[in-house]
C-alpha cells in the first residue's frame, strides 16, 4: 500500500515563481504530500505583468496526466490556468477517465490584469469542467462570470455559490477577498445543501500573488490526505491566511504569498520548546531566592515567529516555583500554557517581531533600580487608570497595559515593563527578549546587581 499521498497540479508555469505550478508545488510540500505536474502553459511573467503565453499541445498535456496515473497514482488533483477550449476539453476528459477528485480553480485573470483564460473558453470551462469538480474555488469576480450575476455583498456570495452548485460540482467555495466586508474577509462554502462561512481578519498587504493557486492547492492536498471537504477548506483557509501574512515583499507589483511560512511556523515549535527547556535548566541551576519569585509564581514564555494567538506561545503549565531544592519548573513547556505572558508577547511582537519571549519576576524598587543601572529600556503603566470597559473583558487588562507601556516608551518595545499593582492585583515586573535564554540572562543580571548592591550596603 502506498503510504505517501500524492497531489497533481494541472496548471501553467509562472516564471516569477509566485503563482501557477510553482505555488502549487510549494503548497503540496508544506502540507506533506508529494506534488506532481501536468503543465498546460508556460508564461513569461513577474509580479506586475504577463508578457507571453505558450500553450502546451493538448496531446502532451494528456500524456503527462496518463503517465502519472499509470505509475504513481493521484489521490487528488487541482486545475489552474487552462488557457484554451481544447486544453479545457482535454483536462475534462482525463478527469472523467481517471476519476480522481479535482479542485477547479477557474483562473481567468492574473493579478496584473492579464487574461489567463480566453474569453471564448469560459463557456467550455462552465459546461465541461466545473460539473466534474469535487470543489470549485472562484473568487468573487470569477463567480460573477460563472453564476451570471453581480456580487457586492455576502448575501450575493451565498446566492452565487448556490447557482454554481447547480452546474454539478460537489462543493463550491466563493472567495470574498474582493467583497467589501469591513475588517474581515469571508469565504462561503456550499456543500450538501449547507452553507459554511470561513472568516479571517483582513490583511493589509500586497503579498497576494498566487493566493488562489495556493488556496486551491491546499484544498487538494488536504483531500489527498483523506480530509472531508469542510475540514479541507478550513485548513486551506488557515494555510493561505498565514501565507499572505508572511508573503514575500519582492518585485514592483503584488509580491507572492509564502506557502512555506506554514511549514516554517510548525517547525519553529520544536525550537521554542527547546529554548524554554534550556532556559529552565539554567534557571534551576541559579541561586535564586524569594526576592525574585512573585507570589503568583514565575513563568517563562516564548512564541513561534509571527504569533497570532496564545496557542502560538509556549510556557510552563503550573509555572515555576521555589522549593527546598531551589527553583523548579512544575511541568514541561506546552503551547497555550500562559495567557498572561502570551498577551505581552503578542502585543510586543506587533511592534518588534524579534521580541518573542517574556518572564515575570517579583516587583521591587530595588529591582527597578538595578534595571536602570544595567541600562535596560524600562517602561510602566498604571493599572489604576485602566478604563472600566477594559476591566470588564477577560484578558484585556494585560493587552491594554502592554500597549500603554510601549506607547510610553515612544513606540519601542522595552526590556522591562512593570506596574505597581491595583486592588487585588500583585505588582509585577515582566522581562521581554528575543528568546527564553535571553530573558533568563536578564533576570540573572538583575539579581546579581541587586546582590552586589545589598553586599555593599551591609
Amino acid at each position: 500500500m502506498r503510504k505517501v499521498k500524492t497531489a497533481l497540479t494541472i496548471a501553467g508555469s509562472d516564471s516569477g515563481g509566485g503563482a501557477g505550478i510553482q505555488a502549487d508545488l510549494k503548497t503540496f510540500a508544506a502540507l506533506g504530500v508529494h506534488g506532481m505536474v501536468a503543465l498546460t502553459a508556460v508564461t513569461a511573467q513577474n509580479t506586475y505583468e504577463v508578457t507571453a503565453v505558450h500553450d502546451i499541445p493538448t496531446n502532451v498535456i494528456a500524456e503527462q496526466i496518463d503517465a502519472i496515473v499509470r505509475d504513481i497514482g493521484v489521490d487528488a488533483a487541482k486545475t489552474g490556468m487552462l488557457h484554451t477550449i481544447p486544453i479545457i476539453e482535454t483536462v475534462a476528459e482525463k478527469v472523467e477517465e481517471h476519476g480522481f477528485p479535482v479542485v477547479v480553480d477557474p483562473v481567468m485573470i492574473a493579478k496584473s490584469g492579464a487574461r489567463l483564460l480566453l474569453e471564448e473558453a469560459i463557456d467550455a470551462l462552465i459546461r465541461k469542467l466545473i460539473p466534474k469538480a469535487t470543489v470549485v474555488t472562484p473568487n468573487a469576480m470569477e463567480a460573477e462570470v460563472i453564476a451570471g450575476m453581480k456580487i457586492k455583498t455576502i448575501e450575493d456570495m451565498y446566492k452565487a455559490a448556490e447557482r454554481i452548485a447547480k452546474l454539478g460540482p460537489e462543493a463550491v467555495v466563493v472567495k470574498g477577498g474582493h467583497v467589501e466586508t469591513g475588517e474581515k474577509t469571508v469565504d462561503i462554502l456550499y456543500h450538501n445543501g449547507e452553507f459554511t462561512e470561513f472568516t479571517s481578519k483582513k490583511i493589509d498587504k500586497k503579498t497576494t500573488h498566487g493566493t488562489g493557486c495556493s488556496f486551491s492547492a491546499a484544498i487538494a492536498a488536504c483531500l489527498a490526505k483523506g480530509m472531508p471537504i469542510k475540514e479541507a477548506v478550513a485548513k486551506a483557509k488557515e494555510f493561505i491566511t498565514i501565507a499572505i501574512q508572511h508573503g514575500l515583499e519582492i518585485g514592483k507589483g503584488h509580491g507572492p504569498v509564502n506557502p512555506m511560512a506554514y511549514l516554517y511556523r510548525e517547525a519553529d515549535r520544536y525550537h521554542v520548546i527547546k529554548s524554554i527547556m534550556d532556559a529552565v535548566r539554567k534557571l534551576e541551576k541559579a541561586s535564586l531566592d524569594e526576592s525574585a519569585m512573585p507570589e503568583v509564581r514565575m513563568n517563562i514564555a516564548m512564541a513561534i515567529k509571527y504569533p497570532e494567538t496564545i496557542y502560538d506561545v509556549a510556557a510552563i503549565p503550573g509555572r515555576i516555583t521555589l522549593t527546598g531544592r531551589g527553583v523548579r519548573a512544575v511541568d514541561c513547556p506546552e503551547f497555550g500554557a500562559s495567557r498572561h505572558l502570551s498577551k505581552y508577547i503578542l502585543v510586543a511582537s506587533k511592534y518588534n517581531p524579534e521580541i518573542r519571549a517574556a518572564l515575570n519576576m517579583r516587583y521591587s524598587r530595588e529591582a527597578i533600580e538595578a534595571c536602570k543601572k544595567l541600562g535596560f529600556l524600562i517602561s510602566s503603566y498604571d493599572r489604576s487608570k485602566e478604563p472600566p470597559e477594559i476591566k470588564k473583558v477577560e484578558g484585556m487588562s494585560t493587552i491594554w497595559g502592554a500597549e500603554q507601556a510601549i506607547r510610553n516608551a515612544g513606540g519601542k518595545v522595552p526590556d522591562i515593563i512593570y506596574h505597581e499593582g491595583d486592588f487585588g492585583k500583585e505588582p509585577m515586573i515582566v522581562i521581554l527578549g528575543k528568546d527564553a535564554l535571553e530573558v533568563v540572562d536578564k533576570l540573572l543580571k538583575i539579581m546579581e546587581h541587586m546582590k552586589n548592591v545589598q553586599g555593599k550596603n551591609s
